[in-house]
């Protein structure tokens, strides 16, 4: 099997990681203990525990609320610095280390020297985090607060597809990420034009 496809699978759970932490993990949980379309290497077989998935939950309801409050949100942005990263991490190493349908025989790489996909995963939810977190405040201002909960469930809808998306067709991954990239590139843009518009607007006063 070609190391391609679990590597997708592996981006999309790290990536969804990076705006929900416990989504794609449990996702990988529920799926794995419930449904036969993946199967988790006995390193994190762990995951499928009925007390990690309800502590999962748990953690995810808290996050689910907090997220939607304004100034909670950017509290919880810097509380999740550390969490999201770590989760993007366990998420790549499980979900690129299992069988699934698109993948029969995970490949050596991401099955035994387990540091490779976890650095990896980190290094790509620490990205999304980190362009989440920019953009929630200026987001919060803009609006007085009111796209905090539009675009935090927007989030998680996100976070929810691409999981069950990385296991179950990796290759539209690869759409999400172009689109997420697409979507932040843009917003990036629009943001610039308004402050040197901004700028232009106070010079003529």
């Amino acid at each position: 099997m070609l190391v391609g496809v679990e590597l997708l699978t592996g981006i999309g759970l790290a990536t969804a990681a990076g705006l929900n932490a416990y989504i794609p993990l449990l996702v990988i949980g529920l799926l794995g203990r419930y449904t036969d379309l993946i199967e988790l290497p006995k390193s994190w077989v762990w995951l499928e525990n009925g007390w990690v998935i309800l502590i999962l939950i748990v953690l995810l309801a808290i996050e689910f609320v907090a997220d939607k409050i304004p100034a909670v949100d950017s509290v919880n942005d810097v509380v999740q610095t550390l969490v999201r990263p770590t989760a993007g991490g366990l998420a790549f190493a499980a979900g690129s280390g299992s069988e699934t349908l698109m993948v029969q025989n995970p490949s050596d790489l991401f099955t035994k020297d387990l540091w490779v996909p976890i650095v990896i995963g980190l290094l790509i939810a620490l990205t999304v985090h980190g362009a989440k977190a920019t953009a929630r405040p200026v987001a919060n201002v803009a609006t007085v607060g009111l796209a905090a909960p539009v675009v935090s469930t927007a989030e998680d809808v996100t976070s929810t597809g691409l999981s069950l998306t990385a296991i179950i067709v990796p290759i539209l991954v690869i759409v999400f990420v172009v689109v997420m990239i697409w979507l932040f590139v843009r917003w990036r843009r629009k943001r610039r034009e308004r402050k040197q518009a901004a700028l232009v607007y106070q010079a003529h006063r």
